[in-house]
C-alpha cells in the first residue's frame, strides 16, 4: 500500500519510527516531513498530507502532531479526506469500518509508539463495511447548502 505520513515538530520522532515500521511491513511510504525538532506549523503538513490522499498519489495517510487534534483538523479541510483522530485500536478499526477513514491521526504526546503501531495496524487491516454506512460517508463530502434538506428522523 502507498501511505503518506506527515507530522509537526512534536511528532517527528514518532513519525520516523512509524515510517520505518510501515516500510518493514512492505508498504511504500512517502514522508512529507517535518524531520526535526525546529518549530513548524502543523497545518502546513496536514494540508500536504491531504493533497497526497485527495490526488490519489497515496491510498492512506498518517497525520501526527503533539495532540493529533490540530493536524486532523487541517487534513479534514479537504473534502476528499476523512481523517479520524484515534488513541486506541478499536476507534482506529471503527474509523475504517463505519466511516471509511482514509487518514488516521494520533498525538505523539498522548500515544506511545507501541499503541500507535497497534492503532495503525487496526486502521490498515480493517475494511469499510459499506451498506448503510456508505450513504452516511457520501454525505461527509457533500454537505448541504440548505440545512432544511437534512433528514429529521429515520
Amino acid at each position: 500500500m502507498r501511505i503518506a505520513i506527515a507530522s509537526d515538530h512534536a511528532a517527528y520522532e514518532l513519525k520516523a519510527q512509524l515510517a520505518d515500521w510501515l516500510r518493514e511491513k512492505g508498504h511504500e511510504v512517502e514522508d512529507l516531513g517535518t524531520n526535526g525538532p525546529d518549530s513548524v506549523d502543523y497545518p502546513d503538513y496536514g494540508y500536504r498530507l491531504a493533497d497526497a490522499v485527495a490526488s490519489g498519489r497515496v491510498e492512506k495517510g498518517v497525520a501526527l502532531c503533539g495532540s493529533g487534534i490540530g493536524i486532523s483538523i487541517s487534513v479534514n479541510r479537504n473534502p476528499a479526506c476523512r481523517c479520524a483522530l484515534v488513541s486506541e485500536p478499536l476507534s482506529a478499526s471503527l474509523s475504517r469500518q463505519h466511516n471509511d477513514a482514509n487518514v488516521i491521526a494520533m498525538g505523539a504526546r498522548l500515544t506511545g509508539v507501541d499503541m500507535a503501531k497497534a492503532c495503525l495496524d487496526a486502521f490498515l487491516t480493517t475494511d469499510f463495511a459499506g451498506d448503510r454506512h456508505a450513504r452516511r460517508v457520501d454525505k461527509l463530502s457533500k454537505p448541504p447548502f440548505n440545512l432544511a434538506q437534512l433528514e429529521t428522523s429515520r
